[in-house]
């Protein structure tokens, strides 16, 4: 039984947490956030807590008492630190650049990739093999992370492709020759 949805959310100085109805907003020194949640879960702000609490014992219920609790502190600390995600390109000739509101990775297909970064994420390239993906929302920059690493997915046999900064990958042994 996960006890996550127990757990109380302690906020931070200069954070608000606000409902109306089942719109949970969340004001903080980086950005406002907003995110409906399930009528089944009730949320209460005491002072600088915040609780939550399921209306039964069902699996859907206590599964959404957990997630609930979860999403909001994920919200809680995007508006206090932010989410950063760093993608290394690996393989010979493999470099991305940004442009504009545009990601351009050249990444062994015929064209380079053209990717619009959302406009709640930002993105930096410090060098020509690394990407730095940030934000105050958790969900879209990992998304967007993972639309990147999509691209050219690391393979197996040499290691090649688009890979988190410390995602170890699974090498496989090649074939043997007589």
């Amino acid at each position: 039984m996960s006890r996550i949805g127990y757990k109380e959310i302690d906020l931070p100085a200069g954070v608000e947490v606000s409902q109306e109805g089942n719109v949970v907003t969340v004001k903080g020194p980086k950005g406002t956030l907003s995110r409906e949640i399930s009528p089944l879960i009730t949320m209460s702000v005491e002072g600088n807590v915040v609780k939550f609490e399921r209306s039964g014992e069902d699996n859907k219920v206590r599964a959404l008492h957990g997630t609930t609790r979860a999403n909001v502190n994920n919200m809680v600390e995007g508006v206090v630190n932010g989410f950063k995600k760093t993608l290394k390109l690996v393989g010979v000739g493999y470099r991305a650049q940004f442009k504009g509101d545009k990601l351009i990775l050249t990444v062994g297909y015929s064209n380079p990739v053209e990717m619009t970064k959302p406009a709640e994420v930002e993105v930096a390239v410090p060098d020509n093999t690394t990407v730095e993906i940030s934000g105050i929302d958790k969900q879209e920059v990992g998304d967007f992370a993972a639309e990147v690493r999509a691209v050219r997915s690391p393979e197996p046999y040499k290691g090649k492709g688009i890979r988190y900064e410390n995602e170890h990958i699974v090498r496989k042994e090649g074939k043997t020759g007589k």
